[in-house]
């Protein structure tokens, strides 16, 4: 935006640059054209009117030796045409000179110059014809050729005067422009800044007030005021949902208890009702637990850790083994040998794992296969978590990171739906991505991309 600012300034600088100087360009050349033509004009009518009793009288002499004496005091060549254009006299070589046009139209008793205007780029010599009257008659034409070098060269010199200075206002309007610019934009890019400050999870963030103009300033404030009434009504809404989450795992545990308790005083026919209360009541507590958890998450802004994928995949596929096993699901680990450091946030690829890899055991089913593999991207360290179970189509694995979604052919499965939810929320607080993607000809393949840490990246990634 500033250089589009800059850029707008400068061109109408240039515009108002050539609408003022191009016409002062052209009133200079005029005036240097008018001035010359006019002692041109000067000097070959005083001419004419000596050579016009000469011509009558016949004797030449005295006319021609004046011409040769100004000819070799200023280079102009003079020429006298009686009205048959004749030389009668000259001073001066005119040879490669086309001079009939002028001559003619001086014998037709008018004063004629060729060329009308002089540029700099134009070398072609002045002519200036007038006719020589002898009692109201034309007698003949005196024509004078002059070099036009020295006011093309005085005009040149005031174009280039006139160039400097507006390069000079050009530079100087530049400057003035990229600092009007900083000024204007600065608030801009301050907002700018505070608003990836707050993505990135500074709620704090804020923009300075005393900056720019006061449109500008105005919008600071108001957007200082909006992320202050967001931040607000987010805290309300974290603390309201960890405090109802709180509040209510007490009493849900007393009810669990006394519901566990009533087993003893019921008849053993009321024994399925009071195994599915109990079920639904700890269904209930994960429900709670994983609402807490989510919470937890989305407001932990701690600053990112570094941490061995490697290691940490080895351990937690250690630490599910034992329900792998329970549940007849092959698990497995495939890791590099050497460390691969990755920057998260602290305990968020664990809990990101434990989300995954129990999905994918619910769902690989008794002879599934889990298999849990550490690989690197340019700068992106990959874990990825695939199953071998009935798998998702590409529509649902975009709906299945959202909150208490469920697939259809999953509700009698034990779940909350909010397990894919947390491990999202975690990998993008610590920079990273997680995407789904179905597995051909079955299952489901989970893939968390975090970023490398800054000296892996410096020594080049290993694959």
């Amino acid at each position: 935006m500033r250089r589009r600012l800059v850029s707008t300034y400068l061109l109408l600088l240039c515009l108002v640059l050539l609408a003022l100087e191009v016409p002062l360009g052209l009133v200079m050349s005029g005036r240097t054209t008018q001035a010359l033509l006019a002692d041109r004009l000067a000097d070959a009518t005083r001419f004419a009117a000596l050579v016009a009793p000469a011509m009558r009288s016949g004797d030449l002499e005295p006319v021609t030796a004046e011409l040769d004496r100004y000819h070799e005091l200023y280079g102009i060549v003079v020429i006298v045409v009686d009205q048959n254009r004749n030389v009668v006299t000259d001073a001066g070589s005119r040879e490669g000179i086309v001079t009939d046009t002028v001559v003619r139209g001086a014998l037709a008793g008018r004063q004629v110059s060729s060329p009308t205007n002089v540029w700099p780029w134009q070398e072609a010599p002045l002519l200036v014809a007038v006719p020589v009257y002898e009692g109201g008659a034309v007698l003949g034409s005196v024509l004078t050729i002059s070099s036009t070098q020295r006011a093309r060269g005085s005009m040149l010199f005031a174009w280039v005067v006139l160039g400097i200075v507006g390069l000079l206002a050009l530079v100087g309007s530049m400057v003035v422009a990229v600092r009007l610019a900083q000024w204007v934009l600065r608030p801009v890019l301050s907002l700018d800044t505070a608003v990836h400050e707050i993505t990135a999870g500074d709620s704090r963030a804020r923009v300075p007030h005393a900056l720019g103009p006061p449109e500008l300033r105005r919008l600071t404030t108001s957007f200082n005021e909006m992320a202050d009434t967001v931040t607000d009504a987010l805290e309300r809404q974290r603390l309201f949902v960890a405090h109802a989450s709180h509040q209510l795992r007490n009493p849900l545990t007393v009810l669990r208890l006394r519901v566990e308790g009533l087993g003893d005083m019921l008849p053993e026919s009321a024994g399925p009702e009071h195994h599915l209360a109990l079920e639904e009541s700890d269904r209930l507590t994960r429900v709670l637990n994983s609402l807490l958890a989510l919470a937890r998450a989305e407001w932990d802004r701690t600053p990112p850790v570094v941490v061995d994928a490697g290691a940490l995949v080895a351990a937690r596929v250690e630490a599910w083994l034992p329900m792998a096993l329970q549940r007849g699901v092959r698990l497995t680990a495939s890791v590099p040998s050497s460390p691969v450091r990755a920057e998260a946030a602290d305990t968020a690829l664990d809990q990101a794992l434990d989300a995954l890899i129990d999905n994918g055991l619910k769902f690989a089913g008794p002879g599934g296969h889990v298999a849990v593999a550490v690989s690197t991207l340019p700068g992106r360290v990959v874990v990825t978590v695939r199953d071998d179970g009935p798998g998702m189509t590409a529509e649902q694995c975009r709906l299945a990171t959202r909150r208490f979604w469920r697939a259809p052919n999953t509700q009698n499965v034990d779940g909350a739906g909010l397990g894919l939810s947390i491990a999202t929320v975690l990998v993008e607080a610590s920079g990273g991505s997680l995407t789904l993607a179905p597995l051909r000809p079955r299952g489901l393949e989970a893939r968390v991309r975090l970023r490398l840490h800054r000296a892996e990246v410096a020594g080049g990634a290993r694959v």
